[in-house]
């Protein structure tokens, strides 16, 4: 899942013309540390403007300089977001979450130095050697399924892990106090998967807490290895202190015996700690409860002497790492429990701790909370959904919520160095350090943020809570750099770059992404709230520069077509050079990139966010922006110009162009293997005959009028069964394309030729239902088309959920299967909002 430079030939047509002119955010310079250097970087500009001209150096090599300076400068427009935002002064009530989302389980806190906490696990004595220890959310791990049954975004969440024979439910629960995010605790229970079990398994769990700096933590060990507690102290969260509580018997007091391993180091890097831990458990220990015959079990040294095998005074300064194993036969319950020194102080009475049977009351009422206002929101069960679609939408929800993660760091930056037709070759840069509160797509294969992916996260997380969309969408207009470009993958910290191929690592400034942001940000304008109007009025300049930036670098060969930069080059092994910029990534393009290209759903992309914008300076009273911006929606949403660029007569629907050919073919070439090979008719500039998700993208965005001559062509191919129409939803790629399921190398198998994604069917679901209740000639025809094709896509996914207990990337339009990685909890979640009917 994939998660260019501008060189406009003509002259643009008045509309456009008027829109150069519209708001472009000026931009500030910064320093690489990310830091204000207005003074320092203009007076070397300058002189280096004066240096140049007095050397007589290249005005392309100075052009080329600045932009590399300014791609890694962060914009000057005020930030979207209020000062400190993430401090647990002014959002406390999100200082501690679940943000680790590529962890089974584990929290921090939304700071650049964090606080963290995480759980692994390991069945002891199952297989030779070490045994399995589960921590990250892999693939192919054998875990699952798993996921959240409930999670509220803040402050409570329940989910079941299923590991073979094992079940595993993790639980927390915050409750606010203090000035330093309150007070959590966690429960962990595991039960046999089957009931009746006799051999019961002796299973190790690993609590483990971990700084980033200069905190401390102070460890108070009790008898046989056993914590007492481990207080600590931080700036951001002043002085608190965790306690791990003696196991117990599921749902009651009783305490069960459980042996103990604690281990003490420095921190070795968070990308680390699972290898860590596999190589202290080396030794050999007795798991013996009073009545019964002991057990072996594999452990961590038995001790609380500081382990730390760097240079002498390195581990103080790289924070530090503390691990507390607990091991036990099944079934069992322990709580872990963090207080807050802060909200214990100024009060008229102590807090009683939150464990046992007060927590257990905490997590039902927050279950109950859960449930009420689920249904309050999206009305599942008044709409007549089943039991099982109410536990899909709510597992959906939960899942998206469940998987919004923290992140901070510096991401690799290529600048665009294209200048008159010649490419100087540079070095990636270091972006300055940043923060991104955002959604991910997949916590197993996808944890971190994706641009395109998170206009349709916050569309569901919106509905539900709209204080988490108006952060999530400032941070990510945070990344914007001097230009207005916001990087489409962004890798930040240590964790992220660690599950990250290095080929996707560098992101290009000439590359854009759909900018769906947009989507949520319509909602917010036809929502009124008071409060979305008010973060609006803020991000305001940083959108308009956003879009500015989208609208001059991907101008494309003639006014009003624009031109997705970043395709991959026509190499001898690739069947159609792929567009990841797009998001569509193997979509076929024209089989021979170049500079006359016209992408269809670029060009639906802008005439969308012009639409937005304009509505949004209207609103917010800013009228010049208004009157900029006003002549370019028109001519975006003039019908005759879209015709013009992108109707294609031959085909009878909307086409890219470009310099293609369909004779193109990969065939074994040994020893080579499949390389492409290309017949007659020779390319020329021609529509490309590729019809699929792009070709309906006039009508997904809703840029038609409901009169549309071309409307019905587009419900024509949409419900063609011999094209895009399947029983399991809308295929990406038409079933009579030549295109159609092939690969795109040898090692590379189709992705968006055929399958059956949820994004892009929940924006056909939402133009059904807008044009179903529009008069027009389509209109009796798009509402018997969206009641259908909800069917197909909700039942579908249901069917798949139930089998599987995942949400999937993708689904097959042949039998409907679950495909790519999984758990998909990103845009597939948008099926809760198709059930609700709510688009």
């Amino acid at each position: 899942m994939a998660r260019g430079e501008r060189r406009r030939r003509g002259a643009p047509a008045d509309g456009a013309r008027t829109a150069e002119r519209a708001a472009r955010g000026g931009p500030v310079r910064r320093d690489g540390r990310g830091g204000r250097a207005r003074g320092a970087a203009g007076g070397a500009a300058l002189a280096l403007v004066v240096l140049s001209l007095a050397l007589g150096l290249s005005g392309r090599w100075l052009l080329a300089w600045y932009r590399s300076r300014r791609a890694v400068m962060l914009h000057s427009a005020p930030p979207a977001l209020p000062p400190d935002s993430s401090s647990p002064t002014v959002a406390p009530d999100l200082f501690w979450g679940t943000y680790r989302p590529h962890v089974y389980f584990g929290m921090k806190t939304r700071s650049p130095q964090p606080l963290l906490t995480g759980l692994m696990w390991a069945q002891q004595g199952t297989t030779p050697g070490t045994p399995k220890l589960r921590h990250t959310c892999e693939q192919g791990d054998g875990v699952g399924p798993y996921g959240w049954e409930f999670h509220d975004g803040v402050s409570f969440g329940r989910q079941h892990i299923q590991d073979g024979a094992l079940r595993l439910t993790t639980e927390f629960v915050k409750r606010p106090g203090g000035q330093h995010g309150g007070d959590w605790s966690w429960r962990v229970t595991i039960e046999p998967q089957a009931s009746g079990t006799s051999a019961l398994p002796l299973v190790s769990l690993f609590f483990y807490v971990v700084t980033d700096g200069k905190e401390v933590l102070v460890p108070e060990v009790g008898a046989k290895g056993q914590l007492k507690f481990i207080s600590g102290h931080t700036s951001e969260l002043g002085d608190f202190r965790f306690t791990l509580l003696a196991p117990t018997s599921p749902g009651d007091t009783t305490p069960k015996y459980g042996s103990y391993n604690v281990f003490w180091s420095s921190n070795p890097g968070l990308p680390l700690l699972t290898e860590m831990v596999k190589s202290r458990l080396n030794n050999w220990f007795q798991h013996r409860p009073p009545g019964a015959s002991p057990e072996r079990y594999l452990g961590l040294p038995g001790s609380l002497k500081w382990d730390d095998r760097g240079p002498s005074g390195q581990g103080q300064g790289q924070g530090q790492f503390l691990i507390q194993q607990v091991t036990l036969k099944v079934p069992f319950s322990v709580e872990l429990v963090f207080e807050s020194g802060s909200a214990r102080t100024g009060g008229s009475q102590a807090l009683e701790q939150l464990a046992g049977n007060l927590l257990t009351h905490a997590l039902e009422s927050h279950a109950e909370a859960f449930r009420e206002r689920f249904e309050k929101t999206f009305r599942l069960k008044e709409k007549g959904l089943n039991p099982e679609e109410q536990a899909l939408g709510q597992g959906a929800l939960s899942g998206l919520l469940g998987g919004i993660g923290y992140f901070y760091g510096q991401g690799l930056v290529l600048p665009d160095m294209e200048v008159e037709g010649s490419e100087q070759k540079v070095d990636p840069v270091l972006f300055p350090p940043v923060p991104l509160f955002t959604a991910v797509p997949s916590r197993s294969f996808f944890p971190r943020g994706f641009l395109w992916d998170e206009g349709f996260h916050q569309l569901v997380i919106q509905r539900w809570d709209p204080q988490l969309t108006r952060e999530a969408i400032g941070h990510w207009l945070g990344l914007l750099n001097a230009d207005g470009w916001i990087g489409r993958e962004q890798v930040l910290g240590d964790e992220a770059r660690a599950r990250v191929p290095s080929e996707f690592l560098v992101q290009r400034t000439a590359h854009a992404n759909p900018p769906t942001l947009l989507l949520p940000v319509a909602h917010m304008l036809d929502g009124g709230d008071p409060a979305d109007l008010a973060f609006l009025r803020r991000a305001f300049p940083r959108l308009r520069a956003w879009f500015s930036w989208l609208h001059h670098s991907q101008a494309g060969p003639v006014p009003l077509s624009y031109r997705w930069r970043g395709r991959d080059p026509a190499l001898p092994t690739l069947l159609n050079p792929k567009t990841l910029p797009s998001g569509l990534d193997d979509y076929p393009r024209a089989s021979h990139p170049s500079a006359s290209e016209r992408h269809l759903d670029l060009r639906c992309w802008v005439a969308l966010g012009s639409r937005v914008l304009m509505r949004l300076a209207e609103q917010l009273g800013e009228t010049e922006a208004a009157a900029e911006l006003g002549p370019l929606a028109a001519s975006l949403g003039a019908e005759e110009s879209l015709d013009e660029l992108h109707w294609a007569p031959e085909l009878g629907v909307f086409a890219d162009f470009g310099n293609h050919t369909k004779a193109v073919q990969l065939k074994p070439r040994p020893p080579q293997g499949l390389m492409r090979v290309v017949g007659r008719p020779h390319p020329h500039l021609q529509y490309v005959d590729a019809l699929g998700y792009v070709s309906l993208f006039p009508f997904l965005l809703r840029l038609l009028d409901p009169n549309s001559p071309r409307l019905g062509p587009m419900l024509d191919v949409l419900a063609d069964r011999r094209q895009l129409w399947s029983p399991f939803g809308l295929r990406s790629l038409a079933a009579s394309s030549p295109f159609y399921s092939q690969r795109n190398s040898e090692h590379d198998p189709p992705y968006w030729r055929g399958a059956v994604w949820l994004n892009v069917n929940y924006l056909a679901l939402g133009a059904l239902h807008y044009y179903g209740h529009l008069e027009g000639p389509h209109q009796a025809r798009a509402a018997r088309l969206h009641g259908e094709l909800r069917a197909n896509l909700v039942g579908n996914v249901r069917r798949q959920y139930q089998a599987t207990g995942f949400l999937w990337e993708q689904y097959s339009d042949q039998d409907g299967r679950g495909m790519g990685c999984r758990p998909f909890q990103g845009w597939t979640s948008l099926v809760l909002l198709a059930m609700a009917e709510d688009y």
